[in-house]
């Protein structure tokens, strides 16, 4: 009998989550119902969204409970099916927590067939998955860039910040990158083509950002918030849009309703800049159709991807606290069994 591994919330992290936040689970798998599948999970998401999930606080969606699986998306292969929608082979998306199998009713609208013409089942967690299609709407719906105007993006060699920056290009922008440290300033600048890259760790970030931006900011892509955003501020134009995706550096705050977040740093403006939080559910209707074409530019080579790849559902807690502090280097991933 295969035994199933998940990860749930064991109690709610103060600040940072420590290892006694989470608890490793093993259950026997059920037998399948009709119209049901069973996957074999071979790669693990980690988002930073995660982590405002496990406060109990109001926000865009409930909270998790404790005793809850660990939310997150995973990608795996269905190895058993009683439906007519899904065979035993075919790929498959699943936002269904942290685990290692699962059972999912065929009709569950947190699965989504995968395509590999579009991409691997890795990327399909990354640069033509969730943080693709967040960084192409936040982008193109919430930020409106037209040829020409200057945007700058934060946790730019990340998952969500590499792709706006790309698209960015391709729709014919000037792109000013910030990220953490020479090596991924160097990534972005060289092997993404953006016109320029600013480390924040160096020390001068508001001085730097204002040259490399000497005509202001027209879209500024929020991942970050805290001091990157003060310095962005300053500079952005009259008109300037602003799709704030998250905060991370707010998100191991003890009590983050306290925190000074990109809402209250453009609220003191002069002229408060067009902003908004949005999510990518709000495009859900359009997820297919966003995912061929960040497949075709990954295909066409105009967009590029890196993948930070740990290993081990038991390791999933340690690499999680590592992406909320940036040691990531390109998107999160958690391989969980081989694709076979």
């Amino acid at each position: 009998m295969i035994k199933n591994k998940q990860v749930v919330l064991a109690k709610r992290p103060l600040g940072e989550p420590t290892d006694d936040c989470f608890r490793i689970e093993e259950s026997e798998i059920p037998e399948l119902a009709d119209n049901q599948i069973l996957i074999k999970v071979c790669w693990l998401s980690l988002d930073p969204y995660i982590r405002g999930r496990m406060n109990d606080v109001k926000s865009y969606t409930e909270p998790l409970a404790i005793d809850d699986i660990m939310t997150g998306e995973s990608t795996g292969i269905v190895i058993k099916s009683t439906s007519t929608e899904f065979a035993v082979g075919d790929r498959v998306a699943a936002h269904m927590g942290w685990q290692s199998y699962i059972v999912a009713n065929a009709d569950d609208p947190r699965l989504m067939k995968v395509d590999l013409n579009n991409g691997t089942l890795s990327a399909h967690l990354g640069v033509v998955g969730m943080p693709g299609r967040t960084a192409y709407f936040g982008l193109t719906e919430v930020g409106k860039p037209q040829p020409g105007e200057t945007l700058v993006v934060a946790a730019a060699s990340g998952a969500v910040g590499s792709a706006v920056g790309q698209i960015a290009k391709i729709k014919g922008l000037r792109v000013v990158g910030i990220a953490g440290g020479p090596e991924k300033c160097r990534y972005v600048k060289e092997e993404l083509k953006f016109d320029d890259c600013i480390d924040y760790k160096a020390g001068n970030l508001a001085q730097e950002l204002k040259a490399a931006c000497p005509d202001g900011v027209d879209i500024y892509f929020e991942n970050v918030g805290g001091d990157v955003t003060k310095a962005v501020a300053p500079l952005l134009n009259s008109g300037a849009r602003v799709p704030i995706c998250g905060y991370i550096s707010n998100y191991n705050d003890e009590d983050i309703t306290k925190a000074v977040t990109p809402f209250h740093i453009l609220a003191e403006l002069d002229e408060v800049p067009e902003h908004r939080f949005f999510v990518v559910t709000e495009f859900h209707d359009r997820w297919v159709e966003a995912t061929r074409l960040l497949g075709s530019w990954v295909g066409d080579g105009k967009l590029k991807y890196k993948e930070s790849v740990g290993e081990g559902l038991e390791n999933a807690a340690d690499l999680f606290r590592g992406m909320l502090k940036g040691k990531n280097f390109g998107k999160q991933l958690v391989k969980i069994a081989d694709e076979d």
